[in-house]
């Protein structure tokens, strides 16, 4: 795991108010997207015919016959694929939050570890998977334990990159719990990096959000780490 140095508050507001920004920016730049969507969030009919078309184009382009039976109904197995792999654009991460939140009655550490997560590289359209893990420490509100995995999956069926995932996922548990403070480390690995380019099989990125105590308190920090490190047993 990376080690992390301390940081001024002022340091850490700043970079508190940025990510929020960015995170509402990066939903309402979305919302035109949308707007062009059917009745079930997903692509409208004519756009999908559209894409169809294109993805048999694609087949053409690279050297494969199209109407061959093998890749018949390739194209919109495909469209079906990229909406599904892609369908955060369509969800609003504060409603997924928003109906699960409850009083709070603690103010200690929550974590939820091992978040299995899927995502397109936003480079090479080529999967990065892993693990993310998420603590936040409440102050008025605490979120229901299945809703942190589920703002994981808006984020990540998305075109990404890592860092900017992690940064997202942090910024927005922060903004809707005002929390005392939130920690985000994910793990990946990149099919772009192990089956193009370099052909490193066994590398993979940690990133990490520190927001409020969990970047300004040392202590807090090293807290939160150890017990991502922490492997249960007979697992």
């Amino acid at each position: 795991m990376p080690s992390m140095k301390i940081a001024r508050r002022s340091k850490s507001q700043s970079k508190r108010s940025r990510s929020v920004a960015f995170s509402d920016a990066s939903f309402s730049a979305n919302q035109s997207l949308n707007q062009s969507s059917g009745p079930d969030g997903f692509m409208a009919a004519r756009d999908e015919r559209e894409l169809v078309d294109l993805i048999r184009r694609q087949l053409q382009l690279i050297g494969e016959d199209p109407d061959r039976e093998g890749l018949l109904r390739t194209p919109a197995r495909v469209s079906e694929a990229l909406q599904f792999l892609t369908r955060g654009y369509h969800q609003n991460p504060k409603t997924v939050l928003n109906d699960a939140l409850f009083e709070a009655t603690s103010d200690e550490m929550v974590i939820v570890k091992d978040i299995d997560f899927y995502s397109l590289c936003e480079h090479h359209l080529l999967p990065f998977f892993g693990k993310c893990h998420i603590a936040y420490l409440p102050t008025r509100k605490i979120v229901g334990l299945s809703k942190l995995p589920r703002l994981v999956e808006v984020y990540a069926r998305r075109l990404q990159v890592q860092e900017r995932l992690t940064q997202q996922i942090a910024s927005t548990l922060l903004d809707l719990i005002h929390a005392d403070g939130v920690g985000v480390i994910i793990e990946a690995q990149h099919l772009c990096m192990m089956m193009r380019g370099v052909e490193k099989q066994n590398s993979y990125a940690i990133t990490s959000a520190l927001l409020g105590r969990f970047r300004d308190d040392a202590r807090t920090r090293a807290e939160f780490i150890n017990l991502v490190q922490h492997r249960r047993d007979n697992l």
